[in-house]
């Protein structure tokens, strides 16, 4: 599922447009014994449980596509009779009205999800019928197909933090009563997958909130489905691999590392033109080889990353823009946006030292210090007190000036 289509989805999840017919859920303790079962018609709930379960529904179609939500695959063998897929076929004709059926689908969840405390299994029904999009994207006829679904949801449910409160039986300040609250969805799914704007019974949606980590046992033992990296699982082990073949040596591996990211980053922006949007960039080994050549990688290293690379990806291998870490490689610019800055400052101050030393006059100096369009001319006893600084995120040039001093922009005085 691509993001228009998570959101064409998610949009629904309002009071005036949900469709929800039936909500069932399963109350699970640490030692996985099942405490309290539900089932009921979702319109009919109280307002305010109705917006608290909405919301929990929501939060299975939220984060990035690739990282927080994956498309899963459901393999041949789990299509057929006693299969994954058809136990969950025939859960959803039930419209969760079946309690041996839901009985049977909490126990999988309990048998396959490695979870250390007590927990909350929601599902919910829902049938959505698709309006046909004209040409024009806008105007919508008849509708085609009902896209008949079931969404899971499973929360962690912890006890509240202790703390004091007011006892209104008591009439006074004292400890708070504890009670169990059910937290955001931890993890979750949709199946079948609305695909092209359409049912596609042979693939589920996968929902983690812990990208690091997610919870690739219920994908594979509890969906029946491989497991899947996680965007963030793919750029940890990509900086491992790279990593581990530079060497014990941390700094050096890490500028290396973001050496080949902004390698990466640059030859995303050369194929983005070539490549369909929802596929986006992926990296070839040989692609990859290309890349670390114009890097300080040695050979033995390079291929050594290769192999490890074609070994650890082999199933499928990654989108570049998901080994690449952003935030490091902004600050990484950042800081030599800071060095190349200060360089100049001293540039110009070894240059003012020499033409005072030659007794020649300051207004020969050539062009002061320079950032993108600006030219920044300062007279020889203001040099030694020109700073870099970061100011709210910016990089800027600090320049103290006396109450009567006068600034020129572009030829205009200023006073400051």
């Amino acid at each position: 599922m691509n993001k228009k289509e998570v959101m064409e989805i998610k949009r629904r999840f309002k009071k005036e447009s949900c469709t929800f017919t039936r909500m069932c859920g399963c109350y699970v303790d640490a030692e996985k014994n099942k405490v309290v079962n539900f089932g009921q018609t979702f319109l009919n709930l109280e307002d305010e449980e109705f917006y608290k379960y909405l919301e929990i529904a929501k939060k299975v179609l939220s984060g990035n596509i690739g990282n927080n939500l994956l498309t899963l695959d459901i393999p041949l063998e789990e299509e057929s009779a006693g299969g994954r897929q058809q136990f969950l076929m025939g859960l959803r004709e039930s419209k969760l009205k079946n309690d041996d059926l839901m009985d049977r689908f909490y126990d999988m969840v309990i048998d396959s999800y490695d979870y250390a405390g007590n927990y909350l299994i929601l599902v919910f029904h829902d049938a959505y019928d698709v309006m046909t999009k004209t040409t024009d994207n806008n105007k919508l006829d008849e509708s085609e197909e009902v896209y008949e679904y079931l969404l899971c949801a499973i929360c962690p449910v912890s006890l509240s933090k202790p703390g004091l409160g007011y006892r209104a039986d008591e009439n006074r300040i004292g400890p708070r009563i504890r009670d169990w609250v059910v937290g955001v969805p931890d993890t979750g799914f949709v199946f079948p997958a609305f695909n092209d704007r359409s049912t596609d019974i042979h693939s589920l949606l996968f929902y983690t909130r812990d990208t690091k980590e997610p919870h690739s046992e219920f994908m594979e033992y509890g969906l029946g489905c491989g497991t899947k990296r996680t965007a963030t699982e793919q750029k940890n082990l990509f900086s491992h691999i790279v990593k581990h073949a530079l060497g014990d040596d941390d700094e050096n591996s890490n500028e290396v590392l973001l050496d080949l990211q902004q390698k990466m980053s640059d030859y995303i922006e050369e194929q983005e033109v070539l490549v369909d949007e929802e596929t986006g960039v992926i990296l070839e080994g040989e692609e990859l080889e290309k890349l670390m050549a114009d890097t300080g990688i040695s050979d033995d290293a390079a291929s050594s990353i290769k192999e490890a690379y074609t070994e650890n990806f082999s199933s499928q291998l990654p989108e570049v823009a998901h080994l690449i870490d952003p935030k490091s490689l902004e600050a990484n610019a950042r800081i030599r946006e800071e060095e190349e800055l200060r360089a100049q400052v001293e540039e110009l101050k070894q240059q003012v030292a020499l033409h005072q030393a030659s007794g020649e006059d300051d207004s020969d100096i050539d062009d002061g210090i320079k950032t993108y369009d600006v030219v920044l001319r300062v007279k020889p006893e203001k040099v030694s007190q020109i700073q870099s600084r970061m100011i709210d995120g910016q990089k800027c040039l600090v320049i103290p000036m006396d109450e009567n001093e006068h600034a020129a922009v572009n030829g205009v005085n200023t006073t400051v």
